[in-house]
């Protein structure tokens, strides 16, 4: 399908999500105090750094989530956002036992199921901690409110006198009297909502919020207990291996499959250009698929890896200007030195470990698919829309992801085994290879960043002109004080050679890369320590906290530590949470190879849920951001993709992963904010100040590879 189609399909129920009927919902449930909640409730949830005051005015589902106490006493929370890795099954359930005080253990949650669980677009953005969270509590106390009621009638006391506690409602006055919450909802159905913004527990009495937590689902995943998509067996089912074409916009002429028809059992299915191979057998299948000839008419190229970045200069055109202040003519006219460059960022690939994968099977007139979604209900929309079936006929089952970062937003994969499954009758799974990922995975867009500042003397600066080409307006919001300054962003639909799309803080990475490189060019040209310089040019006192307790935990002193040897921060802002990240590297002058040396990442993400879990995603993040800084990189002519396998798309290993040092902001009484993708923005642009401040070699295109080190030293 074309990248436009797709796209439209997946946000159309964005825009427009459907109306649930919770009558028709609720009715699939079973006994106990249910409570269900909308993600529009109430404008307090909008409490989050960078909020849309806005939001909660367009339309929106009925209900977002529920949370039922069954009548064994134990918790279901049923939600449409999903866990990829980010912890969220763990801290959602933190919360929930918090506000509704029952023990952590007691709490499953059913994420995704597009069936059990109600509407939710889908899980991105590192929203589901900022939003989600706060309502989740909300919905919690709702319902211990609910069951101090019933309490009081069981046990003839009033609502005063009685508290929750591990799972009881007590009474104060005589702690033996007690009531379980299974025995209050024992024989009953009681459908409630948030009817006005609780009251929440101070952070002075968390007893579960702030602690940290192993995964829940950690033992399943490092036992090989947890289900993934390819792990979905079902009786008859084939395994589909599909033909494809040499490059994007590729069309077919002529195929042959005698040689793959000659397989035992093969099953080889031609529908207009989908040709695909069949088989019980994964290997024999990939074989037949292998052994089809195709012939295809494949457009002339437009660019390269190396001609790219002309292209889209030449080829895209002003949409946006995300931020304008004060005159910038003005702003030059103040300054002392006027500095003009011009950075660069190559596509990148999602890498996950897990490829894109779905099972289909047709059930009577219904269709079942598990499919490795961020998006259940936009996947299910898409199937449903390219099939030509009711939506109700449509059924996602939720299974764990090996990976997302935004590449399994659009889910390709799961169309095909659908249209497969649908057209031969029989279970389906598709489950794509290596090189297929590298193909048609949706890649993080090439981007240029093209600035003009002004600075005087004393290292204030004056003017600020940000031209930003294919990365969007995120994460290019001023907090340096500039007085004069003009963001643009610059982009042009389609004009990609293959398909793009969100990448971990989608843009932040190549804004925050080339914003924080050019805050060091500034200062190195007035003859400022960068650390300094940043002080000097910033008010906002949670980043000047933030900064400090990066350079306190790290120990900092000045850039230049040492002959080859050298630091460089970055600061960003992303989803709500300030980051401040110090790297330090080695980098040999002979060959231009770097060694990462050890990184401190201080955040200000308001309230931490899970400590555990938020050093986790930091780490991780840092780790894949040594990858985009440092190694990865794609490979193309057009829309033939060369870069296919880990044998040239090179990720970080073990062997070069630093010393990473993680610290939080201390702000419990906060709201939540983003803790999945906020850190890896900082990677590029520390990495890049560090190199110059080792060796004297500003890079200013990513990857910083040891050729390009070399040739900035000459």
């Amino acid at each position: 399908m074309k990248q436009d189609k797709i796209t439209q399909l997946y946000f159309k129920d964005v825009n427009h999500p459907p109306r649930l009927d919770r009558r028709d919902f609720l009715k699939k449930l079973g006994s106990g105090l249910i409570v269900v909640f909308s993600l529009s409730e109430f404008a307090f949830l909008n409490n989050a750094r960078g909020a849309n005051k806005t939001d909660n005015k367009k339309e929106q589902p009925d209900f977002n989530a529920y949370l039922r106490i069954r009548e064994d006493g134990f918790v279901e929370c049923f939600t449409g956002k999903i866990e990829m890795g980010q912890g969220v099954i763990t801290s959602l359930a933190q919360v929930l036992a918090e506000e509704l005080e029952v023990p952590f253990e007691s709490i499953t949650m059913i994420m995704g199921d597009t069936e059990l669980c109600p509407y939710d677009a889908g899980t991105w953005g590192s929203m589901t901690t900022r939003f989600f969270d706060p309502l989740l509590r909300a919905a919690a106390a709702e319902a211990k409110a609910e069951l101090i009621k019933l309490g009081a009638e069981a046990l003839k006391q009033p609502s005063t006198q009685l508290k929750a506690q591990e799972g009881y409602i007590v009474d104060t006055n005589n702690p033996n009297s007690k009531v379980r919450f299974a025995d209050l909802t024992k024989g009953k159905k009681l459908v409630k909502t948030i009817t006005k913004p609780p009251v929440l527990k101070k952070a002075s009495q968390f007893k579960t919020i702030g602690q940290p937590m192993i995964s829940s689902d950690a033992t399943k995943k490092v036992t090989g207990a947890a289900k993934y998509t390819a792990d979905i067996q079902l009786p008859g089912m084939l395994y589909a291996f599909i033909k494809r074409p040499p490059a994007h916009g590729a069309n077919l002429k002529t195929v042959d499959t005698s040689r793959a028809d000659a397989i035992k059992e093969i099953q080889i299915l031609q529908e207009g250009d989908l040709i695909v191979a069949l088989h019980e057998n994964p290997l024999m299948a990939e074989e037949a698929m292998i052994k089809i000839k195709a012939d295809w008419d494949i457009p002339a190229p437009v660019a390269d890896h190396t001609s790219i970045f002309n292209y889209l200069k030449e080829n895209t055109a002003p949409y946006d200007t995300s931020e304008e202040k004060g005159d910038i003519a003005k702003g030059e006219a103040a300054a002392d030195f006027i500095l003009e460059s011009e950075y660069l960022d190559g596509y990148k690939a999602h890498a996950s470990i897990e490829t894109h994968a779905a099972t289909a099977t047709m059930e009577g007139d219904k269709l079942i698919v598990w499919a490795s979604s961020q998006t259940p209900f936009g996947t299910r929309q898409a199937i449903a829309d390219e099939l030509k079936m009711p939506l109700e006929k449509v059924h996602l089952k939720q299974v764990f992801l090996g990976g997302g970062f935004g590449g399994k937003i659009y889910n390709d994969q799961a169309i095909e085994a659908a249209i497969i499954s649908k057209l031969v009758g029989k279970p389906i799974q598709v489950s794509w290879t290596r090189q297929e990922e590298f193909m048609y995975d949706y890649f993080r867009p090439a981007a240029i960043a093209s600035i003009k500042s002004g600075v005087n003397k004393a290292g204030k600066i004056t003017s600020w002109k940000f031209d930003n080409y294919c990365a969007g307006s995120r994460g290019t919001k001023d907090f340096y004080n500039i007085p004069n300054l003009k963001t643009t962003s610059i982009d042009k639909r389609g004009i990609h050679p293959f398909n793009t799309g969100a990448w971990r803080a989608p843009g932040n990475n190549s804004t925050t890369f080339s914003r924080e490189s050019h805050m060091d060019v500034m200062a190195h040209k007035v003859g400022m320590d960068p650390l300094a310089f940043r002080l000097k040019n910033i008010q906002d006192k949670a980043i000047i906290n933030t900064l400090n307790l990066a350079t306190k935990t790290f120990g900092y002193k000045s850039a230049k530590t040492g002959t080859n040897q050298g630091c460089g921060m970055a600061i960003g802002w992303d989803a709500g949470t300030i980051v401040v990240l110090i790297a330090e590297v080695k980098v040999d002058p002979a060959t231009g190879l770097v060694t990462p040396l050890r990184m401190v990442c201080a955040q200000d993400m308001g309230q931490v849920v899970n400590p555990h879990g938020a050093t986790l995603q930091t780490e991780g993040g840092l780790t894949m951001g040594l990858g985009y800084a440092l190694y990865e990189d794609i490979e193309f002519e057009g829309g033939k993709v060369t870069t296919r396998n880990f044998d040239t798309y090179e990720l970080t290993r073990f062997s070069v992963t630093p010393s990473i040092e993680c610290v939080f902001v201390e702000a419990m009484e906060a709201a939540p904010q983003g803790g999945g993708e906020p850190a890896i923005i900082t990677v590029g642009g520390a990495i890049a100040n560090a190199v110059f401040h080792a060796c004297g070699a500003r890079v200013k295109q990513m990857p910083i590879t040891p050729e390009r080190i070399l040739q900035a030293l000459k």
